[in-house]
């Protein structure tokens, strides 16, 4: 005998609009810059500045963990918001250095930040992740099955960072930021449109090769730095300014608008050579890009969150301009959203 199908009551309702409605950012106190990297390895404020256009990067404290951060920049996108830890219903977190492997960093948050309802997963896509979280957030809300979700992009990288390797290690620093997402009524239209892409082909030019089942760290190999970042520059550069130029484009056909459109891009923080590669190909004056790479470094997965919530809280971006995001990191992965604000 035939059943007959149990109606599903999100699959009547339409699709709803999505909205950031709060963000929050942290960064530690302290500071380490070029002049001191150069005090630990062979460089100086010249050959970092003008090969990247990083100044300085934040150092999280010995005690101080992903978890940490992430919760603090979560509590300022929840004041910001007007909501309170049992509003939330799903934690999402982009990171790459988690607490530990399991269980996932976003549990932690959650205790820290008082969200009891909410359910909790970490989002593995390096210095893309928070766009994928972003957009996942967009798909549950979109669909009735969560009104809530808070989204954190969070790193610790200094803890993976080779600080004997010139040319990787003047690069990260730590950090986090997040966002709420939610339905709106009324005003702008929110997340309009998202590109999400990987290549697991480049995945050898910027990795971690150590500490899973593949290379884990015995005591034999506990010297060969396998548990810190490695990076091909010259590839990672080319194919960084390609997949970013290409999510811009995509993304932008996607919510039927043109870069002319865009009010402000904000762009991973990575390498200043790379926003001004990606400004010339979209034939967009570099101006329009939020930077804070200077102060910050590459924070990764925390990168691009940092920065929305700086660029809110100056008023770089306001009420109805459409926004730019943009990113791209490890695996390869790589994403771009635009955003009516």
């Amino acid at each position: 005998m035939k059943r007959t199908p149990r109606s599903n009551p999100r699959s009547a309702k339409p699709l709803r609009t999505v909205s950031i409605v709060g963000t929050g950012s942290y960064v530690p106190e302290k500071i380490l810059s070029n002049a001191d990297l150069s005090r630990i390895v062979a460089t100086d404020d010249n050959w970092i500045t003008t090969r990247t256009g990083i100044k300085e990067r934040r150092i999280a404290a010995d005690d101080e963990y992903t978890s940490d951060m992430g919760a603090k920049a979560a509590l300022a996108a929840m004041e910001q918001a007007e909501i309170k830890g049992e509003e939330i219903d799903l934690i999402l977190v982009a990171t790459a250095t988690p607490d530990m492997v399991f269980p996932a960093t976003a549990c932690f948050i959650q205790t820290k930040i008082g969200a009891t309802k909410a359910a909790c997963l970490d989002i593995s896509a390096a210095c893309a992740g928070f766009l994928f979280a972003v957009e996942i957030a967009q798909q549950f809300i979109a669909c009735h099955t969560y009104d809530t979700v808070l989204v954190v992009g969070a790193e610790k990288l200094t803890t993976i960072t080779d600080w004997t390797e010139r040319n990787t290690c003047v690069l990260f620093g730590d950090g986090a930021g997040a966002a709420i997402l939610r339905h709106r009524d009324g005003g702008s239209h929110g997340l309009i449109s998202t590109h999400l892409a990987s290549d697991g082909n480049f995945a050898d030019i910027l990795w971690m090769p150590g500490g899973g089942t593949r290379h884990p760290i015995t005591r034999e190999n506990a010297d060969d730095h396998l548990q810190t970042i490695k990076m091909s520059g010259k590839e990672v550069y080319k194919q960084a300014v390609i997949a970013m130029v290409d999510a811009a484009k995509k993304a932008l056909a996607k919510a039927d608008l043109t870069i002319d459109d865009i009010a402000c891009v904000i762009p991973h923080q990575a390498n200043i050579r790379i926003i001004e590669a990606i400004a010339d190909r979209l034939k967009i004056s570099v101006d329009k890009f939020f930077v804070n790479l200077d102060r910050y470094g590459n924070t990764s997965a925390a990168a691009v969150a940092i920065a929305l919530d700086e660029a809110n809280r100056s008023g770089r971006i306001k009420a109805g301009d459409y926004v730019l995001m943009v990113v791209f990191g490890g695996g390869l992965t790589w994403a771009g959203s635009v955003i009516e604000w």
